[in-house]
Order: structure tokens, then C-alpha cells, then sequence
């Protein structure tokens, strides 16, 4: 049985259905969003993105459909759309370099019509801001634009994280995207495109969003450097830095230290004097244990 595979965009999925609604057939795999059986072939459209056509008129459907590069076995690149004239999510996480603090995920919905509001705030990458100018815009964005925020605390990290535990490094934020998508869905806001500003690849990605509980069954596509092409993103990415500041102002006042952003030597510095006026209760209340810099304070700490 000839099989063809392509990764596509939600626009050209759209486009695939609408050409095939008369040949719509039903399908219970909760993970398919569109069935259709046509020329000897079937055409299954995943929530994924992923399009499979099986048979053996599969290369005959594919011409039809004008899908280009098929063989015996094809998979196309995800096409990217950088146009920001549809209503857009995008996520965006602040805090994974850091050994003290947490993990801020915030999803944010943009439409059109608050391009001249950002603009005028002067929206950016977080990336390339003040943070006195994150902190102040921020309150702004959170009160204008629809979003859902998510905090993982060095607490709560340390007890999902590491050897044996549920999640790993790059696990753990899929789960937080997802959730933070997920919840922004449910307050009926309505997308053209999901947006993640890419921390991994989108196998590894899929690999681990199908094993959470919720699942966002819109096409969801993982873009480089996306904070810098759609204010969405943007906009997650400030309020996202904002709730990472906070978290880490607030945790250095629990301990009476000021705890560093990154994960440099200063890190292990402030560590090994954690870990001396606190012992490890301290330094987990604060920082992501899983990270060299644990080793290093304590090498610190036994000088």
C-alpha cells in the first residue's frame, strides 16, 4: 500500500478539507480532525499538523491536491507564515536559563486591531529591552491583552524535574506551553494560528505533548526566533520576563539575599552562601537543584 506523509501548515490543511468535503468520511481516532476517501486512497488530516494519504490512488490523490515532492514516501517542512494580519497566540517562557527563579509561560491572543496599541507601547522582543521597561509596560499588556500566564516555582521544578522524576528540562516546558495554551482556548478566544517561540524540535515537541492530559487540537507550529516576528509572542515574552523578575525579587526576600538572573559564577557564589545559611531547604526553595551550578556551591561551600 503506497503511503505518503506531510507536515503541513493549518492554512494548506484548511485548503486540503475544504477541497474534500464532499468525500468526508467519519473516523473515531480522537487525534484525526478530518477523514476522506477519494481516487483508492485515504486522505487523514491529524490535529498535529501531520497529513497522511494511504492506497493505492495515494499518488494520484496527492497530484490532485497539488501536493508537490511526493513519492512512495514524502514529508514536506511545515510551511511558516510570518503574516501577522489574523488573529494570532503566542507563547513565549522566561526563566529556563536561570538557575534561580522559575519558569514564567505565558500565552498571549493578538489581533489586528492591537497593533497600533503595542506598536505605540513599543513592543519588542523581551530580549532587547530594559527591564525597567518590561516592568512598566507590563501591567498595560496584562490589562489590554487576552492571556494566560503560568509560574513554575524552583519549588515545584524540583520536585517534576530531574533523574527519576516526571519531567525533564525540555518535557516540563511542553507541558507549561500546552497548559498555558490549552487555558487560553478555553476562555473562547478563536486563533488562526498558534505561535511558539521554539525551544525544541517539533518531533521532540509532539513526542511530549501527546502524553499531557489536555490536548490542543489546533495546529500548533514552532517558529526560531518568533518573538521578533509576531507581537503576540512579544507580548508573551514581556509579561513572561516581568513574572520572572517578580518571582525572583520575591523568593531573594523569603532568604534575604538578592538571588542573580542566569547561571554564571555569581550564581554559585550566592549558592554556597545559601546552602551555608540555609542548608539544601534553602537552595530548593530558590533554585533549579538539577543544575551544575548545585555542585559547584557545594564545592564552594566545602573550601
Amino acid at each position: 500500500m503506497n503511503t505518503l506523509v506531510f507536515q503541513l501548515a493549518q492554512t494548506e490543511i484548511a485548503r486540503l478539507t475544504t477541497a474534500l468535503q464532499a468525500y468526508q468520511t467519519p473516523n473515531a481516532n480522537p487525534y484525526v480532525h478530518f477523514a476522506a476517501k477519494h481516487k483508492n486512497a485515504t486522505f487523514l488530516a491529524y490535529t498535529s499538523g501531520k497529513v497522511v494519504i494511504q492506497g493505492k490512488g495515494a499518488t494520484d490523490l496527492a497530484r490532485e491536491l497539488q501536493l508537490s515532492d511526493f513519492g512512495s514516501s514524502a514529508t514536506i517542512p511545515a510551511k511558516t507564515e510570518t503574516r501577522q494580519d489574523m488573529p494570532i497566540i503566542g507563547t513565549d517562557e522566561v526563566g529556563n536559563g536561570s538557575y534561580f527563579g522559575g519558569i514564567a509561560v505565558v500565552a498571549s491572543f493578538v489581533t489586528p486591531d492591537d497593533h497600533a496599541f503595542l506598536k505605540s507601547l513599543g513592543v519588542d522582543d523581551s530580549k532587547r529591552m530594559t527591564d525597567q521597561k518590561i516592568q512598566a509596560i507590563a501591567p498595560l499588556l496584562e490589562k489590554k491583552i487576552p492571556h494566560q500566564a503560568l509560574l513554575l516555582t524552583p519549588q515545584k521544578y524540583n520536585q517534576v524535574v530531574g533523574k527519576g522524576l516526571k519531567h525533564n528540562a525540555v518535557s516540563v516546558k511542553v507541558a507549561l506551553h500546552n497548559q498555558a495554551i490549552y487555558l487560553l482556548l478555553q476562555k473562547g478566544v478563536q486563533a488562526d494560528k498558534i505561535v511558539i517561540d521554539a525551544f525544541t524540535s517539533p518531533t521532540n515537541y509532539q513526542k511530549y505533548v501527546s502524553k499531557e492530559t489536555n490536548q490542543v487540537t489546533q495546529a500548533v507550529t514552532l517558529e526560531e526566533k518568533a518573538e521578533g516576528k509576531y507581537l503576540a509572542v512579544a507580548v508573551s515574552s514581556i509579561i513572561a520576563r516581568a513574572m520572572f523578575l517578580e518571582n525572583l525579587k520575591h523568593l531573594g526576600e523569603d532568604v534575604g539575599f538578592q538571588l542573580p538572573s542566569g547561571a554564571s559564577n555569581k550564581s554559585d557564589k550566592v549558592a554556597s552562601q545559601l546552602l551555608a545559611a540555609y542548608g539544601m531547604k534553602g537552595l530548593a526553595h530558590t533554585a533549579k537543584l538539577h543544575f551544575a551550578n548545585t555542585q559547584k556551591a557545594q564545592a564552594l561551600l566545602n573550601k
